[in-house]
């Protein structure tokens, strides 16, 4: 099967999915609409709770959506699901390989599932183990890889049988840096030899950089979505955060003195400004409170998300591990 989609890879109209549980109700995804191109590494940012699990589950035909419509590679994810499925390739965020088999027996054991002839599950087994560097392992036990290593295993796992469209939720959740950088090598190396199309939710400011266009969603919303260099010029300002010996007095002399809207952020005093250099002396004239630290920086995928939805990434997740009963709310 050719890796090439012809028309977008992923439309996405009007999509909905609401949770019960008693009394409670949860819209977990409301009404969002997505238009993926083919072959376009295309990022889906948020915090944990926003329903970017959600949205990768229905459109991974793994939950059934409420309402609106959904085609994945040319098929539409209810009435097609087969389809859908033999053209997908699938990473989850938790790690479902079997531990106690072979680097080589879990890949195998998803190309039977798949259908492949035993010639051509070879030929796919070499080739991808190779492509994410661990064709020397073959035969090791998994139960012996290091996190790295297993996340590699999952993703040449979801290639074998050749999708159209991978999705990636929170690849590397749990990774080290070095490990996260090298993931993202692959994931570039593999987009420009095969052309697929790659899907990844992320919480990680720095890896919706790599990606060609972002949604960031918030609360089961697309709020914005556009290539990260345009929705950080779309905001065209510096962002300075202090530290000052009273920050609720400094939130309220920023707005009386400067004109401008304050608040805290990760701790800080945070504020953003069109031109930061010209402002920050300013600050210690102006305030009239003692100022321990200030620093000034350039417009960010965190000020982005600041300036749609009022708080940053991390601040969305502070009250996030209250144990919601539904794991599909992510």
């Amino acid at each position: 099967m050719s890796n090439t989609v012809r028309g977008p890879a992923i439309e996405v109209a009007g999509l909905t999915k609401t949770y019960t549980s008693g009394d409670t109700v949860v819209r977990a995804v409301r009404g969002i609409d997505l238009h993926v191109e083919a072959g376009q590494i295309y990022g889906f940012l948020g915090p944990n709770g926003a329903g970017k699990s959600t949205t990768i589950e229905m459109l991974c035909t793994i939950r059934n959506p409420d309402g609106g419509t959904a085609r994945v590679a040319g098929f539409d994810v209810v009435r097609q699901r087969d389809r859908v499925r033999r053209r997908i390739g699938l990473v989850f965020q938790q790690q479902t390989l079997d531990l106690q088999l072979t680097a080589e027996q879990n890949l195998r054991f998803h190309a039977d599932l798949y259908g492949l002839s035993r010639a051509d599950a070879e030929r796919r087994i070499d080739e991808v183990l190779t492509m994410v560097d661990l064709a020397d392992r073959r035969s090791d036990v998994v139960l012996k890889f290091s996190g790295g290593m297993k996340r590699r295993l999952e993703i040449a796992r979801g290639l074998v049988h050749s999708p159209q469209v991978l999705f990636l939720d929170e690849p590397t959740i749990g990774l080290d840096p070095q490990t996260r950088a090298a993931i993202w090598d692959y994931l570039h190396d593999l987009r420009r030899r095969t052309g697929i199309t790659v899907f990844v939710t992320t919480h990680y400011m720095d890896e919706a950089e790599h990606c060609d266009r972002i949604a960031i969603m918030d609360h089961g919303e697309v709020v914005v979505e556009d290539t990260p260099e345009a929705l950080k010029s779309s905001i065209g300002t510096d962002r300075i955060a202090l530290r000052t010996d009273d920050d609720e007095l400094a939130i309220t002399r920023v707005g009386e003195r400067l004109g401008v809207e304050a608040g805290m952020h990760e701790g800080q005093v945070t504020l953003a400004v069109a031109d930061g250099a010209q402002v920050v002396p300013r600050l210690f004239t102006e305030l009239g409170v003692h100022i321990r630290s200030v620093t000034v920086t350039r417009p960010s995928l965190d000020d982005v998300f600041m300036t749609y939805t009022g708080r940053t990434i991390r601040d969305s997740e502070a009250p996030q591990g209250s144990g919601f009963p539904f794991a599909g709310r992510r």
